[in-house]
């Protein structure tokens, strides 16, 4: 059976909107306040998800994508729960209640669907820098975690500064990002990582199911994560220029060979076209 090609690659219209939905209650952040604020910030995480998980089941099966949702959201709550009841391994923090939505031992119920959200974008372009099929699971692993905790370095910043959590530690920060202590990223380091070795597996296991399904909804997704939310800590949120920085290198840790690779891709596929338009048709 043929695989189909890239500009064969079937559409994700559900997974569209909702990336599209997401994007726009982003940029609708800043020009909100309180409550309003509160119920932008819950709609960007479940629209993300959602974006994320309908994208996921398109592309390789509902109970992949159900897979998935345990491997990141699962683990993302478990580590919620410990690390707000016993500091580890992130440091001592705890979280708002009754702001964006209903808490699970204290922790909001839409924060480990974050983990979806941030991580399956991540993880789809690690993929394409490292080849999906071919490439030692290794290097894969470890961009995908340094992507995440990248991730981290934005939303972080920007969750502390609204007040969403707040941390106890009495950790030093790193500089420029005040009221965070380094531990925190200690601690997504070793659940981020943890979480790519599982999507590894997963992603072997599903390696049979794999439809002819665009990813261009998890890679601009993972392009507007990386870029746009630079912009929007440098210029557009108050006192988050550090943030921007950070997240920007970290997650360009990705997204430079991310880009890349996708040229080249696009290099590839006009030379083989062009190669064909010079061949005499085969009868």
């Amino acid at each position: 059976m043929t695989r189909p090609s890239a500009r064969n690659a079937a559409p994700t219209p559900v997974a569209l909107a909702f990336a599209l939905a997401a994007v726009l209650a982003q940029i609708s952040y800043p020009l909100v306040s309180g409550g309003t604020k509160d119920a932008v910030t819950f709609c960007v995480v479940a629209l993300l998800a959602a974006a994320c998980i309908t994208h996921a089941a398109s592309a390789r099966g509902v109970g992949w994508a159900t897979a998935m949702v345990v491997v990141t959201a699962g683990i993302g709550l478990t580590a919620e729960i410990i690390g707000t009841r016993t500091g580890m391994p992130f440091g001592c923090y705890a979280y708002a209640q009754d702001r964006i939505g209903p808490s699970i031992a204290h922790v909001p119920v839409v924060v480990p669907f974050a983990w979806t959200a941030g991580l399956y974008p991540v993880w789809c372009a690690a993929r394409v820098v490292t080849g999906r099929l071919h490439a030692p699971a290794l290097p894969r692993i470890a961009l995908t975690t340094v992507g995440v905790v990248g991730w981290d370095l934005y939303l972080d910043p920007q969750m502390v500064a609204d007040g969403q959590w707040a941390w106890c530690s009495t950790f030093a920060a790193l500089p420029g990002l005040p009221g965070i202590p380094w531990t925190n990223y200690v601690g997504w380091l070793l659940v981020a990582t943890l979480m790519a070795c599982a999507m590894e597996l997963l992603g072997r296991v599903g390696r049979s199911r794999i439809r002819g399904v665009s990813y261009v909804v998890p890679w601009g997704l993972f392009l507007w994560t990386w870029l746009g939310s630079s912009l929007a800590h440098a210029v557009f949120l108050p006192n988050l220029g550090w943030s921007a920085l950070y997240g920007l290198v970290a997650m360009g840790v990705v997204g430079v060979p991310f880009l890349l690779a996708l040229t080249a891709r696009r290099r590839g596929l006009v030379r083989v076209d062009t190669t064909r338009t010079l061949d005499r048709p085969v009868h």
